[in-house]
């Protein structure tokens, strides 16, 4: 647990009810650069962590294969939404969800290691695995039953750590006297072969500004509280009270997360926007309640706390204007990024070394 409190917000369409669009007075389209530029701006204005951009092979949130009229449906690209935000942003983190179910870990790797440069170093990625039959139809591909999920997902996410690192900081040279522009002996094969993956590599983007971008899971089952200790560096949970929370940091830590920042989640409504179905702790209250919880839960041991808000254009303002500088008044949180702050840095992550720029010390 760290001394500050630290505090993310998640973002999801117009917002964590499905029907936040019936709420929204001014409902430029989702698929639109305003829509999220506009809501991260927002986040970045509140000096937040960082942000997460929602993502799924559904085009809504539920996992059924029909639509729901009344819901939010069809949804952009999160890591291309996170790219697109990110020359319109300086500070505040950018952590879209990728599905590594029916997809390459390759192009996760590259296109997460792209976003780190375009960002200056604040990226992450929030992985997620897809079990249904109906999104396995969407690629036609393969079936994923009696398929290891989450160990297909570790899988996943070890590749794309070793490709990060397949070229060394310094591989490119530009040495313009003899003609070189990259040290070839600095660019290593992965040479990784495992169960569901086999890949040689390296990677064709040099490593990434953070070395490592973060790697982040959100985990209801120990299973996933397994998955998120080998192989993330941030845990989002999801308790339902003060009790529970204890519970789920000892299962988190039993699981061998001792080294995981866990950040729980929240669903967050401030005009009685309430949907019962979420997998949050759904609160609806004050500012200065929802401050309170904050603490309480920051003293029993969390490491921050992740909001979705409701309905965006209501709740967003309220928490950047309302609940951040209450906790600026107590003294728990910042009040103004770090000039050059990397993600990683900020969430007190320790320096990425390159493993294999390592193995060449003598």
């Amino acid at each position: 647990m760290s001394e500050h409190v630290h505090l993310a917000v998640a973002l999801d369409g117009y917002g964590w009810h499905p029907e936040a669009w019936r709420h929204t007075p001014d409902r430029a389209p989702v698929t639109s650069a305003r829509h999220w530029a506009d809501a991260v701006r927002t986040a970045e204005r509140g000096l937040l962590d960082f942000v997460t951009f929602d993502d799924a092979l559904t085009p809504q949130r539920r996992r059924r294969p029909d639509i729901e009229r009344r819901w939010l449906a069809g949804r952009p690209d999160a890591v291309m939404i996170a790219a697109r935000v990110a020359p319109v942003t300086r500070d505040v983190g950018l952590v879209p969800v990728a599905t590594v179910t029916h997809t390459e870990p390759f192009h996760v790797s590259k296109a997460i290691a792209t976003l780190d440069f375009i960002s200056h170093g604040r990226a992450g990625w929030q992985v997620r695995v897809s079990g249904t039959d109906h999104e396995a139809q969407l690629f036609g591909r393969r079936d994923v039953h009696g398929t290891d999920l989450f160990g297909e997902a570790a899988d996943a996410v070890e590749v794309a750590r070793r490709l990060w690192d397949s070229w060394e900081d310094d591989a490119v040279i530009r040495d313009v006297a003899s003609g070189r522009y990259i040290d070839r002996s600095k660019l290593h094969y992965i040479d990784f072969v495992g169960e569901h993956f086999s890949v040689k590599g390296p990677s064709i983007t040099p490593r990434p500004p953070q070395g490592q971008p973060v790697v982040a899971a959100l985990a209801h089952t120990p299973q996933v509280y397994e998955f998120a200790a080998h192989s993330a560096d941030l845990v989002f949970v999801t308790p339902r009270d003060d009790d529970h929370l204890s519970v789920l940091l000892d299962q988190v830590a039993v699981a061998g997360g001792a080294g995981l920042k866990v950040y729980a989640d929240v669903y967050a409504s401030f005009g009685g926007v309430i949907d019962a179905r979420s997998d949050a702790v759904i609160f609806d209250g004050t500012p200065t309640e929802l401050v309170d919880l904050i603490l309480r839960w920051h003293d029993r041991g969390l490491d921050g706390v992740r909001l979705r808000p409701a309905v965006h254009a209501l709740d967003l303002p309220i928490i950047i204007d309302e609940v951040v500088p209450i906790l600026q008044g107590k003294g728990v949180f910042r009040t103004a990024y770090r000039d050059g702050e990397t993600l990683r840095s900020r969430l007190g992550l320790p320096v990425a070394v390159n493993r294999y720029a390592k193995e060449r010390q003598p």
